[in-house]
């Protein structure tokens, strides 16, 4: 029987919804994979990629326990906590093996190219970035402004609460000698830290920790990568 051009066939529908879940199928791995983190304005997880790319079918919202109450005052209201976490299927396993070999190819082939740039590991997932003897030229493309610098305080303050998180601010005003307020506003308004969850003791103050955006702006890719205070001596 032939078609009669008024209506699409199934065949064409099943090829349409094919190309849908499955974008650019018919070209290699290592295309889709350094196409997507190079128009990505974050770091990117292995999973989320395979989802974007059709590998596997994205994964339902996590789903997230509300507090019952929020946190009154300047520094803002209570977070929601943090999602429990789910334990990956095979299918998803193999499809972040699939990235994650499709990376290590690219960054070969970044590297035998003498590119100025790899995919990086940041902030638990995975991001374009240039190489640091190329940090003076990307500067001054950025136009390094400064203002945008964090103070020595703001600096003191983040590495303490980076090395000793989740921390009150009553700990951390102790450790410094003076009062933090200031300064731990300007970090959360930059959102390199956040309110973590509440101490278990009189009057629930705050607990403070940093964020995935700290993780982003210091290179780094996860919490436990932070230099032993040992080495920095």
């Amino acid at each position: 029987m032939t078609s009669t051009g008024e209506s699409p066939s199934t065949f064409a529908v099943m090829a349409e919804s094919a190309e849908a879940a499955h974008p650019c199928a018919d070209l290699p791995i290592e295309s889709r994979v350094e196409a997507l983190l190079m128009v990505a304005d974050r770091p990117m997880s292995e999973g989320r990629i395979a989802e974007l790319l059709g590998i596997i079918d994205a994964a339902p919202a996590p789903r997230r326990r509300r507090k019952a109450a929020a946190a009154e005052g300047a520094e803002g209201a209570q977070p929601e906590a943090a999602p429990e976490p789910v334990e990956e299927t095979p299918q998803q396993k193999r499809a972040a093996a699939q990235v994650r070999d499709a990376i290590a190819a690219l960054n070969a082939r970044y590297e035998s190219d003498g590119r100025t740039f790899r995919i990086e590991s940041v902030a638990g997932g995975r991001q374009v970035m240039t190489l640091p003897q190329y940090a003076p030229i990307v500067q001054r493309v950025k136009g390094v402004r400064e203002q945008g610098r964090l103070t020595q305080a703001a600096l003191e303050t983040l590495a303490i609460i980076a090395y000793r998180q989740p921390i009150l601010r009553a700990d951390l005003e102790a450790i410094r000698g003076v009062a933090c307020g200031e300064v731990l506003r300007s970090l959360m308004e930059r959102r390199y830290v956040k309110i973590v969850g509440r101490a278990d003791e009189v009057g629930r103050p705050m607990l403070y920790g940093t964020t995935t955006e700290f993780l982003k702006q210091f290179g780094i890719g996860k919490i436990d990568e932070l230099p032993n205070a040992k080495d920095l001596r």
